[in-house]
């Protein structure tokens, strides 16, 4: 027992640092590049009215991601190990500060998305599968997929980083081929949308870029990380920015304005009204696609976090892994998904992913300012202090309009917290010498 009271560590072997530098950047891709760019578009469309001031709203979002990819790339170059903010907030605040976002990985960040994610494929896909329930075919995905990671971590980044190019390949072809009809739909007058209704837009908005941290939660497994980690955040965030917008401008620009406003199913139908059921059909399958490698990133980078929980001691040992992939943290995940896709209780869990998430990067990047201050110029930062303040605050205010508008999840999240501190000091005051 450690004199000190703190939890046992577990003794694990290194790691294979398996994963180059585009399957890291892949990874990025695969969870930022979700359903959220073919959903968001017809909500904002009817708030906002405009579509330049939409397409600027998505550039700012973009920006917000590119100040956390290059605050994280930072932390990542200095601390190049698997566990995301658990490990990064352990290091830089507190032990405490590091398990809660650990629990909050757990059962807002991965399980929770995982098991939205498989519910999502499993009704795009129903009209191609009429006799099978959403539910099972969402089951079906995500046992597939978690064997394919659970089986090696080289032959899960190499049907992930295939999916991901077929998916941005689709992308690209649906962009350019719409983008000759772009003169349908000019531009209309400027919005006179109100200042809430802009800053509510881009809190919706920086859901479909959540992701752009993905890469962290395995970096103990990316090859030359003080190279490979900050290079591959910044490229996979970049990536999906200028497809966010040519998508977009695709969108707003080339489908009248009518078509999607107030809509859900906008990638469907501004498919359907440039070229028919045909189109329509292709963009489901890419929609469908998206999705599975949603899924897909979320099995490869969450269990990474719990393992490493484990190996602190605040957490079962038998959750962290001697080599290889993590496959009992795989499994607890796999079956926190099921239960979620099964009981609808992930719909809860959903109603606050936006607040304690925006909560835990805000802190992490926070972190890595009083990093920064205790280290000084021994710690790169790309920007410094402009670019990791100006993130700290631009996530504080979406977060705050958040709980402004949505007190009541809010709320739940803060319970999350205090649930998860709470866990922290059981476990702490279990390990503590009697």
């Amino acid at each position: 027992m450690d004199p000190t009271g703190a939890a046992p560590r577990v003794t694990t072997s290194p790691p294979a640092r398996a994963l180059g530098f585009w399957s890291a950047t892949a990874l990025v891709v695969a969870s930022m590049l979700g359903t959220g760019v073919f959903t968001t578009t017809g909500f904002l469309l009817a708030d906002l009215r405009s579509p330049w001031l939409i397409l600027a709203a998505w550039l700012v979002g973009g920006i917000i991601a590119l100040l956390g990819a290059l605050s994280y790339g930072a932390l990542a170059k200095h601390i190049p190990e698997s566990g995301g903010e658990y490990l990064f907030l352990s290091r830089t605040l507190h032990p405490s500060a590091g398990y809660v976002a650990g629990w909050i990985s757990l059962l807002v960040g991965f399980s929770a998305p995982l098991a939205a994610a498989a519910n999502a494929f499993g009704e795009y896909t129903k009209d191609w599968l009429p006799s099978v329930p959403p539910p099972v075919t969402g089951t079906i995905l995500l046992l597939v997929v978690t064997t394919l990671h659970a089986w090696d971590v080289k032959r899960g980044a190499f049907a992930q980083n295939l999916a991901v190019l077929i998916k941005v390949a689709l992308l690209s072809i649906f962009i350019a081929l719409g983008s000759t009809h772009m003169a349908l739909a000019p531009p209309t007058s400027a919005s006179s949308a109100s200042i809430p209704d802009i800053a509510m837009s881009l809190v919706w908005i920086s859901f479909s870029y959540s992701g752009w941290n993905a890469v962290i939660y395995v970096g103990g497994e990316v090859a030359c990380p003080e190279r490979n980690l900050p290079r591959s955040l910044l490229a996979g965030t970049l990536c999906v920015t200028a497809l966010y917008l040519a998508t977009n401008a695709v969108f707003l620009l080339a489908v009248p304005s009518e078509v999607l406003a107030g809509r859900l199913e906008v990638g469907r139908l501004a498919a359907a009204h440039l070229g028919g059921s045909r189109w329509a059909d292709a963009t489901t399958l890419l929609i469908a696609l998206a999705l599975l490698t949603s899924v897909s990133s979320l099995i490869m980078a969450g269990p990474r976090v719990y393992a490493r929980v484990a190996a602190d001691g605040y957490l079962p040992a038998w959750l962290a892994t001697k080599g290889g992939p993590p496959r009992p943290a795989i499994l607890l995940q796999l079956a926190l998904a099921l239960t979620l896709l099964w009981t609808a209780t992930y719909q809860s869990l959903l109603s606050f992913i936006g607040f304690t998430l925006g909560l835990s990067t805000a802190l992490t990047v926070f972190g890595l300012i009083l990093l920064r201050r205790r280290l000084g110029p021994a710690l790169p930062v790309p920007g410094w202090p402009w670019v990791p303040v100006a993130f700290v605050l631009a996530v504080l205010a979406m977060t705050g309009l958040s709980v402004a508008r949505a007190p009541l999840p809010s709320l739940a999240g803060m319970a999350i917290l205090g649930l998860g501190w709470l866990l922290w000091r059981l476990s702490k005051n279990a390990a503590a010498p009697r």
